[in-house]
């Protein structure tokens, strides 16, 4: 076991999320093991998913079906660095699809109401730059972005 393993509660869909997450990020990503109901739990019926451990790019995660009691919050979110505009685009479209919805900033919100941050991997070495300027005029695109723009955000970094 990881020494830190994000686990994500559902009411329900943990199998199905799962499912969904490894077919959009598929690099380094699989369903490691699912677990059932067994007869000593009364949290759902005998044989159905308790939880399911997989990898999203080599991260372990452990979806719960834990009940309706908890729902997601966008205090918490899932941030993928993207190294292309293409990857950006290919994981935002993926990861909003069946009812998934934009926010800003490049943050969006899942179909089962988990936030993802969508953003360049080189986005957080630019917004903490030593040179202050350069740093706030990439904010200051962000800001402006729902989905994130790596062209834009390069252009503003280099003060063009």
């Amino acid at each position: 076991m990881k020494k830190i393993t994000p686990c994500l509660w559902f009411d329900g869909q943990a199998l199905e999320a799962a499912k969904f997450y490894t077919s959009i990020i598929k690099k380094k990503s699989k369903i490691l093991s699912i677990s059932r109901y067994g007869d000593t739990n009364s949290h759902g019926p005998k044989g159905s998913v308790l939880a399911v451990t997989f990898m999203l790019l080599g991260q372990e995660f452990m979806a719960l079906n834990g009940g309706p009691e908890y729902k997601p919050t966008p205090a918490t979110s899932l941030l993928i660095g993207c190294e292309t505009q293409k990857e950006i685009d290919t994981l935002w479209a993926g990861l909003i699809s069946g009812g998934g919805k934009e926010v800003q900033c490049g943050w969006l919100e899942d179909r089962y109401g988990f936030s993802w941050q969508v953003a360049p991997a080189k986005i957080l070495r630019m917004i903490s730059d030593k040179n202050q300027a350069a740093s706030d005029r990439v904010m200051a695109e962000v800001m402006k972005m729902v989905k994130l723009d790596l062209k834009t955000l390069e252009k503003a970094y280099r003060g063009k």
